[in-house]
């Protein structure tokens, strides 16, 4: 029974020392961020600069930003009527954002995430 304690215990540690996971990634019309399983946030420029690096995040990932050049039709009316509206850069971005882990793995994420319509 002291050997069960002694590896559940010792196996807790091990599972601490994880770096945290990508948990979602959403853009604004300039920012990348990125929400870690830890809670962390963490934001790139990405209009400047669609393929970087986030080093003060965690362990450092990096990330690619992808964006989708021929939305749907109404995707294309609808932005283009918040811009004539004079809201320019409300409307979210739609692309796959990649974010790279330290290990290598690739986490994609879709932006704005897609709408769960099993809610509803």
């Amino acid at each position: 029974m002291r050997w069960m304690v002694l590896v559940l215990a010792l196996s807790g540690c091990v599972g601490a020392a994880q770096p945290p996971v990508p948990q979602a990634a959403r853009l604004s019309s300039e920012v990348l961020t990125l929400t870690l399983a830890d809670g962390t946030v963490c934001r790139a420029d990405w209009a400047t600069a669609p393929v970087g690096r986030l080093e003060p995040c965690g362990p450092g990932f990096g990330y690619a930003v992808n964006l989708v050049q021929n939305p749907n039709l109404l995707r294309q009316l609808f932005t283009g009527l918040t811009a004539a509206l004079g809201a320019e850069g409300a409307v979210p971005p739609m692309a796959e954002v990649v974010i790279t882990d330290a290990t290598g793995r690739d986490h994609v994420f879709v932006s704005p995430p897609p709408a769960d319509l099993a809610d509803d």
